[in-house]
């Protein structure tokens, strides 16, 4: 371990370097592809880009209100590092598993190597996943729209239309797809800034509200202030349902595993981004969370906000106008970087998918421009990111439905292959060396356990009385989402899909030998 790890931090002449990318393109050989990506990115860059998916300033602060009015600060905190060391947990399950097989396909591949007597599961996860990439890409670009009115809110006093505001995310689609045309060194480039966008932006917002808070709540109120909003009237099922916020936030780790075939010794560099990207989200977060608990000065006011994005008003009444517009900026940069990332993820799944004739039009979906950028998944994102946009114009409630379905969909894509890895170990012959030995079983079924957990806490009733517009459709919309999964495999899936299809050439490095079991 401690000579692979010199090997990759110390890569010191372009001899070097080729030899780590020859160590990699091997190995993807042995799983049965070709290398058709170059290996510009480094464990900076890998980490970045799960850390960029994470989102930990943008997840934190869109979903804060949800654990806000659902238990108050007792739930945010408490809920935070429970659901924190549970998702760690999950986290260092996929990187076992990323570690033996790091191809772009991440979850959607795991299942298919797993279960290969099961091709219709690797099919699902890997739809499913996809979709949900979509999604959060949509969620996370309509959430720069929304930042973006709240900062005219706050600046000029301006409120703006739904019309306005889904044009606003139009545009937001189309920048994260020029930015992701660009290609893997764009990307790459993008994600470490934004690691240190994040950290300094973090350093910069607790700092100016631990300042400029008029008034500093207490530390009994911190740690132990209940508060419900939500009609419903037993408390342990309202601080249960914080830890949505939690959760909402932490996802996104495993999106390291869908450029692992463009990072330089991904079978070490790609685990590891995995669950660092989980462990520094966990503390970054809780240092932010902190700070703003500390610095809230009503959480009634929070409440009632007329402003497009609550946390705005959290600012505001803490800080005052001119730093409130400074804080929005910091947010909403992270927050288009972080988008950026989804659309990312699913362009490479599209091209996985499309590979192994999981999707059609596999020569279009496996064409890349002169930037290495697979530019029909990448706008095939774009597009249904448009139209889905689109709905907030006629219903916030119908939209924020198919937004509240990605992030089940993400549990349910997790779901697949650590269900695999509980109920038949010996699936992963092959190990990595990322190695979790004798606890590997016992991390699996904790992670199951609470991947199951948060799947049905997703779809359960937010408020209470339960009515049309409080209703929460999620289940509706996961639902439509299964159907559209199901019907694919139907028509399309069990006519053209059996499983990964080799596409290497044995005269491009010679036969090659197979992975040993223990590396």
């Amino acid at each position: 371990m401690n000579s692979e790890k010199m090997d990759i931090e110390r890569v010191e002449s372009p001899a070097s370097a080729k030899a780590v990318g020859d160590a990699s393109d091997r190995r993807l050989h042995d799983l049965g592809y070709k290398s058709e990506f170059r290996r510009d990115m480094s464990l900076v860059g890998v980490l970045g880009i799960s850390f960029c998916a994470i989102g930990i300033l943008t997840g934190m602060s869109s979903a804060f209100q949800t654990g806000l009015f659902s238990g108050g600060p007792l739930g945010l905190f408490w809920g935070w590092n429970i659901c924190s060391l549970f998702m760690l947990l999950i986290a260092l399950s996929l990187a076992e598993i990323c570690s033996a097989y790091p191809t772009m396909g991440g979850l959607y591949f795991w299942v298919c190597k797993m279960k290969p007597d099961s091709p219709i599961l690797g099919f699902c996860t890997g739809w499913i996943y996809s979709i949900a990439m979509v999604f959060t890409g949509t969620s996370g670009n309509l959430s720069v729209a929304l930042y973006l009115a709240s900062l005219a809110e706050v600046g000029q006093g301006r409120t703006l239309t739904r019309v306005e505001i889904a044009a606003i995310a139009w545009g937001v689609n189309i920048a994260s797809g020029i930015i992701n045309t660009i290609g893997t060194r764009a990307i790459g480039a993008m994600s470490s800034f934004n690691l240190w966008w994040t950290l300094g932006g973090t350093f910069v917002l607790v700092i100016t509200l631990l300042v400029k808070a008029p008034v500093k709540n207490s530390a009994a109120f911190v740690f132990t202030d209940y508060e419900n909003f939500t009609g419903w009237g037993n408390r342990g099922f309202v601080v249960l349902l914080g830890f949505l916020q939690a959760v909402y936030t932490l996802e996104g780790c495993e999106t390291a595993a869908q450029v692992a075939e463009e990072a330089k010794r991904a079978e070490f560099l790609a685990p590891i981004a995995v669950v660092g990207s989980i462990l520094g989200s966990w503390l970054i977060g809780l240092a932010y969370m902190l700070a703003l608990l500390f610095s809230v000065q009503s959480i009634a006011s929070v409440q009632a906000t007329s402003y497009a994005i609550p946390i705005a008003q959290l600012y505001y009444d803490a800080v005052g106008k001119r730093l409130t517009l400074m804080c929005l900026t910091v947010v909403a940069l992270a927050q288009f970087m972080a988008a950026v990332t989804a659309f990312t993820a699913s362009s490479r799944l599209f091209y996985a998918l499309s590979r192994d004739n999981a999707f059609p039009l596999k020569k279009q979906f496996m064409t890349l421009n002169k930037y290495q950028a697979p530019y029909w998944g990448i706008w095939t994102s774009v597009l249904i990111g448009c139209i889905i946009s689109c709905a907030y114009i006629g219903s916030a409630i119908a939209f924020n439905a198919i937004l509240s379905s990605a992030a089940i969909a993400v549990m349910l894509s997790y779901l697949q292959p650590i269900l695999i890895r509980v109920f038949w170990p010996s699936s992963l012959p092959i190990r990595g060396p990322f190695d979790l030995g004798a606890w590997s079983w016992p991390i699996n079924l904790a992670s199951l356990l609470f991947s199951v957990f948060i799947c049905v806490l997703f779809i359960l009733p937010t408020a209470r009385p339960v009515n049309s517009l409080n209703m929460n459709y999620a289940i509706v919309a996961i639902g439509g989402v299964i159907i559209i999964v199901g019907f694919c495999w139907t028509l399309w899936g069990r006519f053209h899909f059996t499983g990964p299809v080799s596409t290497f050439s044995d005269d491009e490095y010679g036969p090659s030998d197979e992975v040993s079991d223990k590396q």
